[in-house]
């Protein structure tokens, strides 16, 4: 029973990764789930547990995407990409940065899914403003950035909730034990990634381009895109799930444009990419079948003999394998599953910093290693860019390994 568990886990999670046929991800994650449920290895009360296990994972994302899809559709990305390439003066290093630094804001304050839902479009649309040939190391930025500023705050990365569950620190302490680890990441990967792509910077970029005027639409949602990453401030100081209030300002904003614009509501439906939800919901009755294996105890007791060993070597080889784990199976099982491990006993916090470290930036490493690269991915093909998994894999074993290594060793600062 165990065995065929993990092997119909691994193949789906492995049809998630590969995407064999150039099917959509969402499809291998469900037929896993449905696998597990035909072959009785999961009960269907079971199954329904995990799928609402992640509630406030779909509604942060419904949220989030008809926020994009709404900014997309009134052009307020075409008019903030004119603007910031302005500012870049015809350096294309000028614009760059620019980019890194508003996507680290975006993923600080609206979180790593934000990053790439939200500024993907805006960064698309920016390159293509100013007439620059090889767009995809200014949408490299995107997916890296989305990773790398994911533990800021607690609301930079829904993962960093599964992490500490109920348990989630204040604020002022989280600021303590992550800024500095978050400052060596984001650093380490800009010059990085810069250094990578370093052959983009010999094109001149386009200056004389004229700036689009913002529609009432696209004002509206530049203010609701605002209020979200304020009332999801607010909703971690007060320790509240983000779901809910990132769907309801998603929804609202959506509907204030249309009915302003008596627009019909299907233009905004039909652009959203609703497949990431039965992708989000099979990786969580895959994850539920997976504990039915003993997997967390034997994880559990690993992990409780290594700290018992050295705490340091403990969170060394936590932060590494966790971080190597996610993308194997993504970040989203494996923050589920590292989660249950920490709170089923008394973990030293530097184990339980490395660990969410890992879960958050180890995903720089594949094209599917966290759930804001896969969005990423569906977002460049909304612009007809493709980028391999082996491409990914090249840049991404030279930036989060040094970035990883950065942010773990100041841990101890």
């Amino acid at each position: 029973m165990n065995t065929l568990i993990w092997i119909i886990s691994f193949l789906a999670i492995a049809g998630v990764i590969i995407r064999p046929f150039k099917v959509t991800e969402a499809v291998y994650a469900v037929t896993g789930a449905v696998l597990l449920l035909i072959f009785r290895l999961i009960t269907a009360q079971e199954a329904f547990s995990g799928i609402s296990k992640g509630l406030d994972v779909y509604l942060f994302l419904t949220g989030m995407m008809l926020l994009a899809e709404t900014a997309r559709e009134e052009k307020l990305f075409d008019w903030l990409a004119a603007h910031a390439t302005l500012m870049a003066k015809g350096s294309s290093g000028k614009l760059f940065l620019l980019i890194y630094l508003v996507g680290v804001v975006v993923t600080t304050f609206l979180s790593n899914d934000a990053a790439a839902v939200v500024l993907t479009p805006a960064v698309a649309a920016a390159v293509k403003a100013a007439k620059v040939e090889k767009p995809l190391p200014y949408l490299l930025i995107c997916a890296f950035i989305a990773n790398a500023a994911s533990f800021v705050l607690p609301i930079s990365n829904p993962a960093n909730l599964v992490i500490y569950g109920s348990h989630m620190p204040p604020l002022l302490h989280w600021l303590g034990q992550y800024l500095i680890p978050s400052v060596c990441a984001i650093t380490v990967t800009y010059f990085m990634l810069r250094f990578t792509q370093r052959n983009c910077f010999k094109d001149k970029i386009k200056t004389d381009i004229n700036l689009p005027n913002l529609s009432n639409g696209g004002k509206t949602a530049l203010i609701g895109i605002g209020a979200t990453a304020i009332i999801l401030l607010v909703s971690s100081a007060l320790n509240i799930q983000l779901g809910l209030p990132t769907a309801i300002t998603g929804i609202l904003t959506s509907a204030i444009v249309l009915i302003k614009a008596r627009k019909s509501p299907l233009i905004i439906i039909k652009g959203v990419s609703w497949a990431v939800l039965p992708l989000v919901a099979g990786l969580f009755v895959i994850v539920e079948a997976l504990n039915k294996t003993g997997m967390i105890q034997s994880l559990t007791a690993l992990l409780n003999h290594n700290i018992a060993q050295s705490v340091t070597g403990a969170a060394w080889l936590s932060g590494s394998a966790i971080a190597v784990a996610c993308n194997l199976m993504n970040n989203l099982p494996a923050g589920l599953i590292a989660g249950n491990v920490l709170q089923s006993g008394h973990t030293p916090e530097m184990v339980k910093s490395s660990v969410l470290i890992g879960v958050d930036l180890g995903p720089n490493l594949s094209i599917t290693g966290s759930l804001a690269t896969i969005l990423w991915l569906v977002a460049l093909r909304r612009e007809n860019q493709e980028v391999s998994a082996w491409t990914f894999l090249k840049l991404g074993t030279v930036i989060m390994t040094t970035a990883l290594i950065a942010a773990l060793a100041s841990l101890w600062i």
